[in-house]
Protein backbone atom coordinates (compact mmCIF):
# COMPACT_ATOMS: atom_id res chain seq x y z
CA UNK A 1 0.00 0.00 0.00
CA UNK A 2 1.02 3.48 -1.12
CA UNK A 3 -0.56 6.27 0.41
CA UNK A 4 0.23 10.16 -0.92
CA UNK A 5 -1.36 12.39 2.13
CA UNK A 6 -0.77 16.29 0.85
CA UNK A 7 -2.39 19.72 1.85
CA UNK A 8 -1.18 23.22 3.33
CA UNK A 9 0.91 23.99 6.43
CA UNK A 10 -0.93 22.82 9.72
CA UNK A 11 -3.82 21.06 7.87
CA UNK A 12 -3.28 17.96 9.56
CA UNK A 13 -0.84 15.50 7.61
CA UNK A 14 1.24 14.42 10.12
CA UNK A 15 -1.53 13.65 12.73
CA UNK A 16 -3.29 11.51 9.85
CA UNK A 17 -0.06 9.43 8.87
CA UNK A 18 0.51 8.51 12.67
CA UNK A 19 -2.87 7.65 12.93
CA UNK A 20 -2.26 5.36 9.90
CA UNK A 21 0.61 4.22 10.77
CA UNK A 22 -0.69 3.43 14.43
CA UNK A 23 -3.14 1.39 12.88
CA UNK A 24 -1.53 -0.34 10.56
CA UNK A 25 0.72 -1.20 13.52
CA UNK A 26 -1.72 -2.63 15.55
CA UNK A 27 -3.30 -4.68 13.07
CA UNK A 28 0.02 -6.22 11.66
CA UNK A 29 2.44 -5.89 14.75
CA UNK A 30 4.93 -4.32 12.48
CA UNK A 31 7.72 -1.65 12.92
CA UNK A 32 7.69 2.06 11.80
CA UNK A 33 10.37 3.50 10.21
CA UNK A 34 10.19 7.22 9.56
CA UNK A 35 12.17 9.43 7.40
CA UNK A 36 12.58 12.86 8.01
CA UNK A 37 13.97 15.29 5.25
CA UNK A 38 14.03 18.40 7.40
CA UNK A 39 17.47 20.00 8.30
CA UNK A 40 17.56 22.00 11.30
CA UNK A 41 19.76 24.44 9.81
CA UNK A 42 18.53 24.17 6.61
CA UNK A 43 16.58 26.76 4.93
CA UNK A 44 14.81 28.08 7.71
CA UNK A 45 17.09 28.38 10.28
CA UNK A 46 15.58 28.60 14.07
CA UNK A 47 12.25 27.84 13.18
CA UNK A 48 12.74 24.56 11.41
CA UNK A 49 14.49 23.72 14.82
CA UNK A 50 11.43 24.42 16.33
CA UNK A 51 9.33 22.22 14.04
CA UNK A 52 11.52 19.33 14.35
CA UNK A 53 11.02 19.47 18.40
CA UNK A 54 7.34 19.72 17.89
CA UNK A 55 7.02 16.80 15.44
CA UNK A 56 9.52 14.98 17.49
CA UNK A 57 7.41 15.26 20.76
CA UNK A 58 4.61 14.26 19.20
CA UNK A 59 5.48 10.61 17.39
CA UNK A 60 5.93 7.51 19.06
CA UNK A 61 9.54 7.02 20.51
CA UNK A 62 9.34 3.58 19.17
CA UNK A 63 9.46 4.21 15.62
CA UNK A 64 12.98 4.33 13.35
CA UNK A 65 14.35 7.65 12.06
CA UNK A 66 15.83 7.85 9.38
CA UNK A 67 17.27 11.33 7.95
CA UNK A 68 17.15 11.50 4.55
CA UNK A 69 17.33 15.31 3.66
CA UNK A 70 18.63 14.43 0.20
CA UNK A 71 18.85 10.92 -1.43
CA UNK A 72 15.01 9.88 -0.39
CA UNK A 73 15.28 6.74 -2.55
CA UNK A 74 18.22 5.46 -0.87
CA UNK A 75 16.37 6.13 2.43
CA UNK A 76 13.65 3.83 0.81
CA UNK A 77 15.65 0.91 -0.07
CA UNK A 78 17.90 1.14 3.56
CA UNK A 79 14.63 1.31 5.39
CA UNK A 80 13.24 -1.74 3.59
CA UNK A 81 11.94 -4.41 5.81
CA UNK A 82 10.01 -7.21 6.42
CA UNK A 83 6.66 -5.95 8.43
CA UNK A 84 8.09 -2.39 8.35
CA UNK A 85 5.90 0.66 7.52
CA UNK A 86 7.52 3.67 6.04
CA UNK A 87 6.65 7.48 6.78
CA UNK A 88 8.48 10.10 4.88
CA UNK A 89 7.70 13.32 6.23
CA UNK A 90 8.09 15.26 3.99
CA UNK A 91 8.38 15.51 0.48
CA UNK A 92 8.46 19.32 0.28
CA UNK A 93 11.18 19.51 2.16
CA UNK A 94 13.70 17.14 0.36
CA UNK A 95 12.33 18.45 -2.96
CA UNK A 96 13.78 21.98 -2.00
CA UNK A 97 17.06 20.28 -0.40
CA UNK A 98 17.18 18.39 -3.53
CA UNK A 99 16.95 21.66 -5.73
CA UNK A 100 19.27 23.82 -3.35
CA UNK A 101 22.19 21.19 -3.59
CA UNK A 102 24.70 22.14 -5.73
CA UNK A 103 25.40 18.48 -7.08
CA UNK A 104 22.37 17.41 -6.92
CA UNK A 105 20.37 16.33 -10.75
CA UNK A 106 17.16 16.90 -9.36
CA UNK A 107 15.45 14.56 -12.83
CA UNK A 108 17.75 11.90 -11.47
CA UNK A 109 16.88 12.40 -7.81
CA UNK A 110 12.91 12.11 -8.73
CA UNK A 111 13.44 9.44 -10.72
CA UNK A 112 15.17 7.24 -8.45
CA UNK A 113 12.41 8.42 -6.01
CA UNK A 114 9.42 7.45 -7.89
CA UNK A 115 11.26 3.88 -8.64
CA UNK A 116 11.94 2.86 -5.26
CA UNK A 117 8.65 4.03 -4.04
CA UNK A 118 6.89 2.20 -6.78
CA UNK A 119 9.67 -0.81 -5.96
CA UNK A 120 9.01 -1.10 -2.68
CA UNK A 121 7.97 -3.85 -0.61
CA UNK A 122 7.16 -2.24 2.26
CA UNK A 123 3.76 0.05 2.69
CA UNK A 124 4.47 4.08 2.52
CA UNK A 125 2.66 6.84 3.61
CA UNK A 126 4.31 9.99 1.82
CA UNK A 127 3.56 13.74 3.46
CA UNK A 128 3.22 16.95 0.80
CA UNK A 129 2.71 20.20 1.18
CA UNK A 130 0.09 21.33 -1.83
CA UNK A 131 1.52 24.91 -2.43
CA UNK A 132 0.44 25.31 -5.90
CA UNK A 133 -3.41 26.76 -4.96
CA UNK A 134 -2.21 29.89 -4.06
CA UNK A 135 -0.74 33.33 -5.93
CA UNK A 136 2.43 32.12 -7.82
CA UNK A 137 5.45 33.26 -6.06
CA UNK A 138 8.16 35.76 -7.85
CA UNK A 139 11.45 34.28 -8.79
CA UNK A 140 12.77 31.56 -10.68
CA UNK A 141 13.34 29.36 -7.87
CA UNK A 142 10.20 29.73 -6.22
CA UNK A 143 8.52 29.39 -9.11
CA UNK A 144 10.53 26.48 -10.39
CA UNK A 145 9.69 24.68 -7.04
CA UNK A 146 6.14 25.58 -7.22
CA UNK A 147 6.24 23.65 -10.31
CA UNK A 148 8.52 20.23 -9.63
CA UNK A 149 6.31 19.64 -6.21
CA UNK A 150 2.62 19.51 -8.45
CA UNK A 151 4.65 17.27 -11.09
CA UNK A 152 6.07 15.84 -7.84
CA UNK A 153 2.66 15.34 -6.11
CA UNK A 154 1.28 13.59 -9.69
CA UNK A 155 3.45 11.06 -10.17
CA UNK A 156 3.40 10.21 -6.85
CA UNK A 157 -0.33 10.11 -7.09
CA UNK A 158 -0.20 7.98 -10.05
CA UNK A 159 1.71 5.00 -8.30
CA UNK A 160 -0.11 5.75 -4.90
CA UNK A 161 -2.56 3.35 -4.00
CA UNK A 162 -4.61 6.12 -1.92
CA UNK A 163 -4.25 9.97 -2.18
CA UNK A 164 -5.79 11.94 0.74
CA UNK A 165 -5.80 15.56 1.06
CA UNK A 166 -6.01 17.07 4.28
CA UNK A 167 -8.16 20.36 4.77
CA UNK A 168 -8.40 21.96 8.58
CA UNK A 169 -7.75 18.27 10.10
CA UNK A 170 -10.27 17.06 7.76
CA UNK A 171 -9.33 14.26 5.19
CA UNK A 172 -10.77 14.43 1.65
CA UNK A 173 -9.84 10.91 -0.19
CA UNK A 174 -9.09 12.16 -3.18
CA UNK A 175 -7.87 8.74 -4.82
CA UNK A 176 -9.33 5.92 -2.88
CA UNK A 177 -7.97 2.53 -1.44
CA UNK A 178 -8.83 -0.20 -4.08
CA UNK A 179 -9.06 -3.36 -1.78
CA UNK A 180 -8.16 -5.79 -4.67
CA UNK A 181 -4.70 -4.10 -5.16
CA UNK A 182 -3.62 -5.44 -1.93
CA UNK A 183 -2.41 -3.88 1.51
CA UNK A 184 -4.00 -1.83 3.63
CA UNK A 185 -3.47 1.08 6.15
Amino acid sequence: MKQLIIGGARSGKSTLAKQSALAWQQVSGGNITLIVTAKPDGIAGSEMSKRIVHHQMNRPSSWNVLQASTDLAGAITQAQDDNTLIVIDCLTLWLANELMEAQSTWSNAKADLLSAVDNSRCPIIMIGNEVGQGVIPMGKFNRTFVDELGWLHQHLGAIADCVTMCIAGLPMVLKPHQPNRGGHL
